[in-house]
């Protein structure tokens, strides 16, 4: 019996799909919650615009490493001076691991609301249980598990469904915030949302861990290396990819718009405009759209969380690994890639000990997606550069809709960078 339609293209999926959906990690949904709940539906324009930018720069990362077969941080070596590829990776590291944090807080505090008991257990749990799937998991079973983890999403879809949206008063806001955002604050803080909502949807930590997918995607399939030159594998490959991260990264931009939806009809309208985590939007939701959304929007943060915080480690692990020459991946032993592993133990084991220590990251949520957009643009502008060089990527540079999309991508994050930092005091 043929497979039906769905399962086909569910099976063609993989890097692309867990990228996207990793991209709505519970600190990426508490960005989107706040834009929602401060702003209205002021900046759903921005999703709009990042979902063909994403698209661009996405499959720039993976066709980088599926053509090179080496991941993101090891092609950044080539192409810059060493000093500046440690100083972005160290940021990089920096930035994942408050990311992970939060992330893991987040899932604690949210199985907490739902079921009480001590905040501490369930985030050593949750890191616990983030480090030994990807110890002790094959390369195929933690695929498969953070693929079916994707769906989880779709509780954002529900919440949406279940609340009553004016959806002319949705439309107008998003294509003409400024005649609503100075009534919900300054010009400086809408600039810093901008930018943290950019930084969180195109994330440098996705461009790595797609990139090092792709690499562990070719190495497990016999010849790949050999068959690569052949015109029609390498454009049925290609074209795989595309597949895979358009549906990925429509789907995330899909996700952050149903939740910045949510949070404006749920709360902004309520009059409730100061959310900074997921978790207290999950709270703040109860009595306003009802039990059904709240327990939507809670169990949403831990399918969430669970999904992204071995994607934050993993590129963590992936970036340094590359960077200083050890083996990588998730495909390999812990006795055969012990430093790629002891990366990933050590830096969900620093996010989860942040938590347990009560580290605060209301503030360092937003901001690290500001320091997250402020990083992507000099690295989106050297993966251009590798894209385009033939001494890299031999006959597969980038193709001219791609080198357009990748540009203007890294022309908007920088643009809206320069803007939040010219608004800054206004």
């Amino acid at each position: 019996m043929k497979k039906g339609v769905v399962p086909r293209v569910y099976s063609r999926l993989g890097p692309g799909l867990i990228t996207g959906a990793a991209d709505d990690d519970p600190s990426g949904i508490a960005t989107y919650s706040q834009a929602g709940a401060q702003f209205g539906f002021s900046l759903a324009w921005t999703l709009f615009l990042t979902a063909p930018l994403m698209i661009g720069i996405q499959m720039l990362s993976a066709r980088i490493g599926w053509v090179t077969g080496e991941g993101l941080a090891a092609n950044i070596r080539k192409m810059c001076p060493r000093w500046l590829a440690v100083f972005l990776i160290a940021l990089l590291v920096v930035a994942n691991t408050i990311n992970i944090a939060a992330d893991i807080g987040a899932m604690g505090e949210a199985l907490r609301i739902l079921v009480g008991g001590k905040l501490a257990v369930y985030v050593i749990g949750f890191g616990a249980l983030s480090i030994a799937t990807q110890v002790f998991f094959s390369y195929e079973r933690i695929v498969r598990i953070l693929k079916w983890l994707t769906l989880g999403l779709f509780a954002y879809v529900a919440v949406v469904l279940s609340v009553s949206v004016p959806w002319r008063l949705a439309i107008s806001q998003s294509f003409l915030p400024w005649e609503y955002f100075p009534a919900h604050g300054s010009l400086s803080t809408y600039a810093a949302m901008v930018v943290a909502v950019l930084g969180t949807t195109i994330s440098p930590y996705l461009f790595f861990w797609q990139a090092a997918l792709e690499v562990e995607d070719s190495n497990r399939r016999p010849g790949a290396a050999e068959l690569k030159a052949n015109p029609d594998y390498a454009a049925e490959h290609l074209s795989r990819i595309k597949v895979d991260t358009v549906v990925g990264m429509v789907f995330s931009n899909l996700i952050a718009l149903c939740i910045v939806i949510a949070t404006a009809v749920t709360l902004n309208q309520q009059g409730i405009t100061d959310i900074q985590t997921s978790s207290q939007a999950a709270q703040a939701l109860r009595p306003v759209a009802g039990e059904f959304a709240f327990l939507l929007f809670a169990l949403g943060i831990i399918g969430t969380g669970l999904l992204a915080v071995p994607v934050l480690a993993g590129s963590a692990a992936y970036a340094i690994s590359e960077l200083v020459g050890w083996k990588a991946g998730l495909s390999s032993g812990f006795r055969e890639a012990r430093g790629f592993y002891l990366i990933i133990a050590v830096a969900t084991g620093i996010g989860t000990l942040m938590s347990v220590f009560d580290f605060d990251p209301i503030k360092a949520l937003v901001w690290s997606a500001v320091v997250n957009g402020v990083i992507s643009v000099p690295i989106m502008a050297v993966m251009m550069m590798i894209g385009q060089s033939t001494k890299i990527m031999g006959q597969s540079t980038i193709t001219l809709r791609l080198k357009l999309l990748g540009w203007a991508a890294t022309g908007v994050m920088g643009a809206s960078v320069v803007f939040m930092f010219v608004t800054i005091g206004q």
